[in-house]
């Protein structure tokens, strides 16, 4: 039986944080607590969902201190679209007291943990690798832009309560070996799903080995392995990182209590390391670089959130120094920061790069989410990013391959995929500089709160009011409209890159690109469920992998979606469903699903009766029997299906408190 967390029993790091951030429940894994939230990142492209749920609730000025909006997924200015959108979001950081980080200014997750990333605080990030920030020890958590727009609201962050998954360090790296492929080997071992339900929290001697940039890069990607969130010690490392950038005021020291327990257990000996690559088309499916030796190569990308620290450009420089890109491979150095770009600059880094034959591109999340950099069709692209779905590219039919800097410069040189302890030059270990340079006033800071409830928002045809949603009927009979398999994930859902990004602002105006990588049919045959009773989806395993992005949950549940039926979900996309008022279900009996068909009906009765008696609920399947299937809601979760999602509960709740005060 699992046990709940007591005081007399000495607690990890993970499980300190959580414990002085808890606002209810029991720290009992597998069951749902409140956390208070401290701090929000927004990013642009779902950021301006955020915006418009703050409107939709009502909200006169967020409670999170600080919220940052930064600009940094929808550079690409190739129409009005994007500027428009940056208007607006500066408009909606005057009216409800949010910081802006407007473009150029680089990626949110190590712009944030710069600049205003505080060990032992809380935040949470309508961008799912807001766990990056667990880097200085913060319980940094990704999650739905209306979860995040609630945090900001006052309300605490629900979340079931994850095990603790202790991974311990020993060792050094050898020389070639870096951060990105200790956690392409811990993907290698346990998958996309592997950590699900779990905060990951890193200890052990070999620490002292990694800077705070190679923890962000561990922090970010626990994301690929579904880990609710993953967490460092606050140690001397930490304090070097923030003096660096005159923030030494905010260092604490945060470490887990001698003698403490982890739920789940893992070793890492980092001498032993190698090399590592995951091949096409997921992150997971990992080898050393060594049995992939060989491969011709079109592309090799440098940057993203996956590896933005300045020794990762500064190693790629060092290795193409005096040397050329081989002929007919495009070498594309995106800076993570503005700082970064300076950074290298002053060290003489950037001449090395460009003279190489590399090219240079704005500091933001750029190729990463397919914005630009998008490769050629069925050419290897090498990538130190975080995730390599197919198409998210931004070409469909691409072939993505994620790795280390060190072999992306190595391959980018050879031509060919190439293990880089083959180069015949010494290793070149970077320091970053004991002063980085920052300019704060590149950020605008919250107005006072009088000036700040005159500003109106800058609207305009691509930031329409969101749609309303209406409660599930008590009685649902619906056509099953589409079977997917496993892994689907939320680009499979709600494809990003240059054509679509400028349009996830619009509900209505990203409809017609839902699945369409997956079944280009569905958005036009769901429009026409929504005045007919509505549709189910079926799926199967680790559904709605990936990526934060709400509009994979709130463009389907628009376009009718009212029930999702799946073997497993992703924790952000089945929180994401909820909120909108799609109810998500999974199979009692796995074998079940092979029984539904597109076309197949779903009749379940009774609905709200059946949800109040217990985990599970009968469903119909006309011709086909019945099946049983779970739904695991708490009594919260409950209400909010009842109402049709969040924003109407707290509209409604908003309007009772006015009413009794009123009277």
């Amino acid at each position: 039986m699992t046990q709940s967390v007591t005081s007399a029993q000495p607690l990890n790091l993970s499980q300190q944080l959580i414990q002085r951030h808890l606002v209810s429940g029991e720290m009992i894994p597998g069951s749902e607590i409140a956390l208070e939230i401290n701090q929000a990142l927004l990013q642009d492209v779902l950021g301006t969902l955020v915006m418009l749920e703050l409107e939709a609730m009502g909200l006169d000025r967020v409670h999170t201190q600080p919220s940052v909006q930064y600009i940094d997924h929808g550079l690409v200015q190739a129409d009005n679209l994007n500027a428009e959108t940056y208007l607006f979001l500066k408009s909606a950081c005057e009216r409800f007291g949010v910081w802006y980080s407007g473009p150029g200014n680089g990626i949110s997750h190590p712009v944030h943990m710069e600049n205003f990333g505080v060990p032992g605080q809380s935040i949470v990030g309508c961008d799912s690798h807001t766990t990056a920030a667990g880097a200085l020890g913060m319980l940094a958590i990704g999650a739905g832009g209306i979860e995040v727009a609630m945090a900001m609201a006052g309300e605490p962050l629900y979340i079931t309560m994850p095990k603790i998954w202790g991974i311990k360090l020993e060792g050094q790296l050898p020389d070639w070996v870096s951060a990105k492929d200790i956690v392409l080997e811990l993907l290698r071992r346990h998958g996309v799903a592997g950590g699900k339900n779990t905060m990951i929290e890193y200890y052990g001697p070999g620490l002292a080995h990694l800077s705070a940039m190679d923890r962000h890069v561990l922090a970010n990607m626990g994301t690929e392995m579904g880990a609710t969130a993953t967490v460092f010690p606050s140690d001397e490392e930490t304090r070097r990182f923030l003096a660096a950038r005159g923030r030494e005021s905010d260092w604490q020291p945060l470490a887990a209590e001698p003698g403490c327990r982890y739920e789940l257990n893992d070793h890492l000996d980092l001498a032993t390391l190698e090399p590592m690559i995951a091949l096409p088309s997921s992150p997971d499916n990992v080898v050393t670089v060594r049995e992939a030796a060989g491969q011709p190569l079109h592309q090799a990308y440098i940057g993203s959130s996956g590896n933005p620290g300045y020794r990762d450009f500064a190693v790629v420089a060092e290795i193409v120094r005096d040397r050329q890109v081989a002929d007919g491979v495009s070498l594309d150095i995106n800076p993570s920061s503005r700082q970064v770009l300076t950074t290298l600059i002053q060290q003489g880094y950037l001449a090395d790069l460009v003279a190489s034959g590399a090219r240079l591109h704005q500091a933001g999340c750029n190729g990463c989410i397919g914005m630009g950099q998008a490769p050629a069709v069925g050419l290897n692209s090498l990538r130190t990013v975080p995730r390599n779905f197919p198409g998210r590219s931004g070409t469909r039919e691409d072939s993505v391959f994620l790795c280390s800097p060190e072999t992306a410069a190595a391959s980018a040189l050879a031509g060919v995929i190439t293990d880089p302890r083959t180069l015949s030059m010494a290793y070149p270990r970077i320091t970053e500089p004991d002063k980085i340079v920052i300019n704060r006033a590149l950020f605008n800071a919250p107005l006072p709160v009088e000036e700040a409830r005159l500003k109106p928002l800058q609207k305009t045809d691509n930031t329409p009011a969101l749609p309303a949603l209406s409660p599930l009927p008590d009685t649902l009979e619906v056509p099953v409209l589409l079977v997917v398999g496993d892994n689907i994930s939320t680009d499979d859902i709600m494809p990003a890159g240059q054509r679509v990004l400028p349009y996830w602002s619009s509900i209505y105006a990203s409809a017609p690109f839902t699945f369409e990588a997956v079944d280009d049919t569905y958005a036009t045959r769901a429009d026409t469920t929504r005045t007919q009773g509505g549709h189910v989806i079926v799926g199967g395993v680790n559904y709605g992998q990936g990526s934060s992005r709400e509009n994979a949950a709130l463009v389907p549940r628009y376009l009718g979606l009212q029930v999702v039926i799946a073997k497993s979900f992703a924790r952000i996309h089945w929180q994401n469903l909820i909120c909108f008022g799609a109810l998500p279900l999974t199979f009692c009996h796995p074998e079940d699903s092979e029984r539904l068909g597109q076309g197949d009906m779903i009749v379940i009765r009774d609905l709200y009766n059946q949800l109040a008696k217990g985990d599970d609920l009968i469903a119909e399947v006309p011709g086909k029997g019945t099946m049983t299937l779970h739904h695991g809601l708490t009594e919260r979760q409950k209400t909010l299906i009842a109402q049709g999602g969040v924003i109407n509960h707290l509209r409604e709740r908003n309007a009772q408190q006015a009413t009794s005060t009123s009277g």
